[in-house]
């Protein structure tokens, strides 16, 4: 089963990504993980957080330009060469993956990986077959 992740859109402004996380804040929110990336105008800051679709609402209704995905949370092994095999075992299977990131939380010698496959069904059949731990919650 995916994780939701919600993707926000932002300025490359000073003070944006406190507006959000004090937003998020004030809303209860907890962040599970968080990843940005950017260019020279804007970032995507990409949250993986205990409610998305309460998420959602409090930035739209702030006025962030802000959507849902769908990725795979994936328990991978907390040592050298951990993340290396499970990347080898997508890349043999034509799993295309288009970004990752870590949590900020960690399972028994666990790290756990959000991915952000190109196609989701595959990505979920890999990880079974694999018997590889899919994270539905952090």
């Amino acid at each position: 089963m995916p994780l939701k992740q919600i993707s926000v859109f932002l300025e490359n402004k000073s003070g944006r990504l406190a507006e959000v996380t004090e937003i998020l804040g004030k809303g209860g929110i907890n962040l599970r993980a968080l990843s940005i990336a950017d260019t020279a105008d804007f970032g995507i800051c990409r949250l993986i957080v205990n409610n998305p679709d309460k998420t959602l609402k409090l930035l739209e209704d702030a006025g962030f330009t802000a959507k849902e995905t769908d990725v795979l949370g994936v328990e991978v092994p907390d040592r050298p060469g951990g993340l290396a095999e499970v990347m080898k075992v997508f890349n043999e299977n034509g799993v295309n993956i288009e970004y990752l990131y870590a949590t900020l939380e960690m399972k028994e010698d666990k790290a756990v990986v959000i991915f952000r496959v190109e196609d989701l069904p595959l990505g979920l059949k890999i990880i079974e077959e694999h018997g590889w731990k899919g994270v539905v919650e952090v």
